[in-house]
């Protein structure tokens, strides 16, 4: 007989006997010209080594013995003991954090094909995880902490039976020999590590024990349980490895393996073994030293080139974005070279406020020496840029003693800056709510009030253009080094011919002064101005939230107590008379009927004397609830209930908060911390979703947030958030992780569960179908 049908021959009869005698043994020490069953990522490199991950992202690896082994006696009810060594190295993107490990594994089959990646570990999938059909058993060598499968912490060794939530679990190290205490390893080292198995089946102990590889087996094994593997091992079942990636690219590689049944797994030859990649960068550092050691004339060409770099940096420092129609601006424009030396780089230590749409900083033009306020405002779209900018040009030519004056402008890729005259007071807000800062007396508020008015009335009605400013409030009144009044921040105003309607499609300004009629027609007018003014009236002369003040001041007024709303810090120094008219004009110009507002003129007037505060105007006739403006609106009152409610900063809300949920001192709402924890916030009371006359006609609604996402690193992100809207606010059943503490793996997809959720989700999970990473849904 020729002499390769005989090798063949006896190849294949050795297999056949490893599957049906009492005892299989095997080793690998390396895996070159090895016959293994492989299936995903995995591969056997050139040198060796038994690569389960390549680096790609969410995907799965799989590598068996090829032929099934016996696990249990003749009679078919003994389970056979068995035990097995291996040599392992995980190697990350990173050096502080893993995608998920991989696992040695005993299964009745080696077709995974439906089981899904990331912490999966390419054994399961949701809806068969911990099903008892799998006969899966598996050591988990585990590198991310899954809250729904109860990990302990994200570097440990798990024993799972049928399920991916261990029956028992360690933290990754061993034992000293010497002194008996607790040595940690870390999984993500890039180091190799050896893992002994062993299962006695009589006594159903099972042993797993883990070293470096350059130490022998530990006496003492890092975890030590009892379980019962006859009814999950099948009498044929395969044996190898399992292993996934997530969202960060990592290298999961075997060097070394040995199993046995009803025996010790022979012991592997360390020398013997393939090395893990090299993760230095000698290689670069070396190319880098070739191309480093120059003659003169080359050092000569360097020092020219980094010149040449510097001069570069320093251009694009105070690089500028002008184009040609800007050529007619020129003597309203700054030089951004001017004005960050004027600001001192816009440091920290310069910055006069900060709000939703930028900062401003103090400072001081190099050469005139002229005391100035810069606002920085980020500006992404060139859409409309010139007319923007030819506006900004014209509002620098008003001149009222009441209005701050805009000097000019400057526009970098991105950003704009705004140039204005600079208040040294500050501006009014702080007076009225800083508790560090002194009280204004009714005299100086009169005085700002006043003040206020007559510079609306200006850009209304007495320049040569109306102009609009859609933004007035306290922090927009600016305190000259008299105390007076001066209405200032022009970045959201507009302006137009008289006799001509605005042009304005967008709804920007501040919740709480927001004229109601934005909210459907989105046009802003004088009216809305004068809506704003009205609220600034009231926060001048009152004491309470901007958001229910008007319903405040009106109930008062209605029980005819209107002085009783005033701001007690007043203290009795006050012209009653005056403070009454404040409060009264306050209430009037916040109709919400845009109609029934007075003109800025008019209000002038009430204000200097000229005319009286109309007698007409009782509180019985002024009808401030939301169902006049409905009414109005076209809308049934009777058959609606609404709810609204707005959060400028969380430092006073009443929120209900669990888990990581907090209040940080300084107003952020703060869902979670740096543990692997969950955190839910509420509002404290239910709302009504459908019209109380019938049940059935849901209410429509609307939200808004603004949010951010810190990570710990700048392109890899745990789990993201969600905007939740629920019969319940405890949700204590939910898991963390890709559940983003809404649901756990038992209730996801059920209809009772009447959750609507808008997710911002940074981590793609597959079983969830995600199509990217990161997404919205």
């Amino acid at each position: 007989m020729p002499l390769f049908p005989t090798l063949f021959l006896l190849v294949t009869l050795d297999h056949l006997v490893a599957a049906m005698n009492e005892t299989a043994v095997f080793t690998f020490n390396g895996f070159s010209g090895t016959n293994l069953s492989l299936d995903g990522m995995a591969t056997v490199t050139p040198d060796g080594l038994l690569m389960l991950t390549n680096g790609s992202t969410a995907l799965k690896g799989h590598a068996f013995y090829p032929f099934p082994l016996r696990f249990h006696g003749a009679s078919n009810h003994v389970m056979a003991s068995f035990s097995t060594a291996f040599v392992f190295g995980i190697i990350d993107q990173y050096f502080d954090v893993s995608s998920q490990g991989m696992a040695f594994v005993v299964s009745g089959s080696s077709n995974f094909s439906t089981a899904l990646p990331g912490h999966f570990l390419g054994l399961v999938n949701a809806s068969d995880n911990g099903d008892a059909s799998d006969h899966l058993f598996a050591v988990e060598l585990d590198t991310v902490l899954n809250a729904e499968f109860r990990d302990i912490d994200d570097n440990h060794v798990g024993v799972d039976v049928n399920s991916l939530t261990s029956v028992q679990a360690a933290s990754a190290g061993y034992y000293d020999d010497a002194t008996g205490s607790f040595r940690n390893l870390s999984l993500i080292s890039r180091k190799a590590m050896q893992v002994w198995v062993e299962y006695d089946g009589q006594a159903m102990e099972l042993n797993v024990t883990m070293a470096p590889v350059e130490m022998p087996r530990p006496k003492k094994p890092l975890l030590s349980t009892f379980v019962d593997l006859s009814a999950v091992i099948t009498d044929l079942a395969y044996v190898g490895f399992s292993s996934s990636t997530g969202i960060i690219f990592s290298h999961h590689y075997v060097l070394g393996w040995s199993f046995k049944t009803n025996g010790m797994a022979p012991a592997l030859n360390v020398s013997m073994l393939p090395a893990l990649p090299r993760t230095s960068t000698n290689g670069a550092r070396t190319k880098v030293l070739e191309v480093v050691l120059p003659i003169s004339s080359v050092l000569f060409v360097l020092a020219l080139a980094a010149a040449a770099v510097v001069m570069a940096k320093r251009r694009a420092k105070f690089a500028e974005l002008r184009e040609d129609w800007e050529a007619g601006f020129g003597s309203h424009r700054f030089a951004y070279k001017d004005l960050f030396y004027a600001t001192d780089g816009f440091k920290d230590t310069n910055v006069l406020g900060k709000g939703g749409f930028g900062s401003v900083f103090m400072g001081v033009l190099p050469k005139s020496k002229t005391n100035v306020a810069v606002k920085r405002v980020s500006h992404e779209s060139r859409q409309g840029m010139k007319e923007f900018l030819a506006e900004i040009v014209s509002l620098g030519r008003l001149r009222h003693r009441s209005v701050v004056q805009l000097l000019g402008y400057c526009r970098r890729k991105g950003e704009l800056l705004l140039v204005y005259d600079y208040m040294p007071n500050g501006s009014l807000d702080m007076y009225l709510h800083d508790q560090d800062k002194p009280i204004l007396g009714w005299g100086q508020r009169f005085k700002v009030i006043k003040g206020v008015a007559s510079g609306l009335l200006y850009l209304h009605e007495d320049w040569e253009k109306a102009v609009i400013h859609r933004d007035i409030k306290p922090s927009n009144v600016l305190l000259d080094a008299e105390m007076n009044g001066r209405l200032g921040d022009f970045g959201l105003a507009r302006l137009y011919d008289h006799g001509t309607d605005p042009n304005t499609t967008h709804v920007v300004g501040t919740m709480g002064y927001l004229a109601p009629e934005l909210g459907h027609r989105a046009k802003a007018t004088p009216c809305t101005d004068v809506f704003a003014f009205g609220v600034f009236l009231l926060e001048e002369d009152a004491q309470g939230s901007v958001a229910v003040l008007v319903d405040w001041v009106l109930h008062h007024w209605r029980n005819g107590l209107i002085m009783e709303a005033a701001d007690p810090r007043l203290g009795s120094e006050y012209v009653h008379e005056e403070v009454e008219l404040v409060l009264k004009l306050g209430l009037l110009c916040s109709h919400p009927l845009a109609s029934a507002r007075p003109s800025m003129r008019r209000i002038v007037q009430c204000l200097d004397g000229d005319i009286a505060f109309k007698t007409e105007h009782q509180a019985m006739h002024m009808d401030f609830s939301m169902t006049t403006l409905m009414k109005d609106q076209g809308f049934d009152p009777d058959a609606m209930e609404y709810e609204q409610f707005a959060f400028e900063g969380f430092a006073s809300a009443n929120l209900t908060l669990d888990g990581a949920a907090k209040v940080t001192p300084s107003g952020l709402l703060a869902l979670t911390n740096d543990k692997h924890t969950q955190g839910h916030v509420f509002f404290p009371t239910p709302i009504r979703f459908y019209a109380a006359s019938n049940g059935t006609i849901a209410a429509s609604f609307s939200a808004t947030f603004v949010f951010a996402i810190i990570s710990e690193h700048a392109q890899l992100s745990d789990h993201g958030l969600a905007f939740v809207v629920a019969p319940s606010s405890n949700l204590s059943a939910a898991t963390g992780a890709q559940y983003l503490g809404l649901l756990n793996i038992s209730n996801n997809g059920k209809a009772s569960n009447h959750i609507l959720a808008i997710e911002l989700d940074t981590v793609l999970s597959p079983e969830f179908h995600d199509r990217q990473q990161p997404c919205r849904s």
